[in-house]
């Protein structure tokens, strides 16, 4: 019985790609910034190859790694969690997602307020924790839906779950994410409820994200209709918009990620398990905390061995990430166009260094090479 853990550390990248600079990235490495702090730790990744791969320089290499290992390039034009997922699984995007630092055309405004019947606060890039601070109070008084983009190409709409409840929140999600299409079909529109009083407003764990639906054949795809189980962890079912996906869970943060990865290995079945883990990117690289990303790298080598100890013989462990998110480049707290890592480990997986990949895709060509399926997108596979 073959399974496949793939496991994305959200944000983990491994050093500027060549065309950084064009994304206003040069310099970024978002791996050695997190080794910088004294909260960075992780020596069974170490033993994996973790520091053998091509231009990981911030700790010492072992001399013999146990895994197979290589440094990946992102092919598609963009560096968010969309396109990034999206090529791990076969997509490479020739355009970027569109994003709007300047806000939503009046157009898409004047739409969406009519379809819900609410106006609109805010249409700029804000922080998330920052926006319900500013625009909280107003939010309240009027009933007007705070809407707010980032750098990534997505369209947020925060509501306090006194004003909007969250179900029709995520209706009005759906409704905007109807209307974002065609050129404006930014890559999630995302439900951002919180609750609180004026000067204390938290967001809560109701969050959700409406993705646009992959335009081309992936991965989960050709598992799916080879009867294989595809079982998303986190946000991966999101990204998708829900397509090939058999069976998912979603989860509030990295340890309840962990932790439902580990039931998933007690568990009888044939095909992938996609796990995201989030932290390193939400709650650390867009707020510059360098010890609290490192702090979160360190958390999940500890849990390593466990994952190790519970591999079964025909069981195959991947590693890898979608982009960078550098939490020491000050000039900004957005994504990184990085090159990202990629582990992989397993009783049957002969170790060596494939030194650096052309794309992504080679992650998802992997995956269904082990099951003996021809993928339906250009990407090589490692095994």
């Amino acid at each position: 019985m073959k399974r496949v853990f793939l496991i994305v550390l959200d944000s983990f990248g491994i050093g500027e790609m060549e065309d950084a600079a064009e994304y206003g990235d040069k310099g970024t490495n978002t791996i050695r910034s997190a080794a910088s702090s004294p909260k960075f730790n992780m020596p069974n990744m170490g033993a994996l190859g973790l520091f053998n791969i091509d231009g990981v320089d911030c700790r010492e290499a072992v001399k013999q790694p146990v895994a197979r290992i290589a440094r990946m390039k992102e092919a598609s034009k963009g560096k968010d969690t969309t396109i990034g997922h999206w090529e791990i699984s076969g997509i490479l995007s020739k355009q970027p997602l569109p994003t709007y630092p300047n806000g939503f055309p009046k157009e898409v405004l004047d739409a969406f307020s009519a379809a819900v019947g609410r106006g609109v606060l805010c249409n700029k890039p804000y922080s998330g924790t920052e926006v319900i601070k500013d625009y909280g109070d107003e939010h309240v008084k009027s009933g007007d839906l705070i809407v707010y983009t980032s750098a990534d190409s997505v369209f947020q709409i925060a509501a306090h779950e006194d004003v909007v409840p969250v179900e029709t929140l995520y209706e009005y999600c759906r409704i905007a994410r109807g209307i974002l299409q065609g050129k404006h079909g930014v890559g999630r529109v995302i439900a951002r409820p919180f609750i609180g009083t004026s000067g204390s407003y938290t967001r809560t764990s109701g969050r959700h994200d409406f993705s646009l639906e992959p335009p081309a054949v992936t991965m989960l795809d050709q598992l799916k209709d080879a009867g294989k189980a595809v079982i998303s962890v986190g946000k991966i079912k999101d990204i998708f918009a829900g397509r090939g996906i058999t069976e998912y869970v979603y989860t509030k943060g990295n340890a309840e990620g962990i932790d439902r990865t580990l039931e998933y290995l007690d568990r009888d079945f044939e095909g992938l398990c996609f796990i995201n883990l989030v932290d390193y990117d939400m709650l650390y690289g867009h707020r510059n905390d360098i010890d609290g990303y490192a702090a979160a790298l360190t958390y999940f080598d500890e849990k390593l061995p466990k994952i190790l100890g519970k591999l079964r013989d025909e069981d195959v462990l991947m590693i890898t990430a979608d982009h960078g998110c550098d939490p020491g480049y000050t000039v900004s707290t957005d994504h990184s166009r990085e090159h990202t890592p990629f582990i992989m480990y397993g009783k049957t997986v002969a170790p060596a260094n494939l030194g650096t990949r052309d794309t992504f895709a080679d992650i998802g060509a992997t995956v269904l090479d082990y099951f003996g399926i021809k993928p339906e997108f250009a990407g090589t596979s490692m095994l």
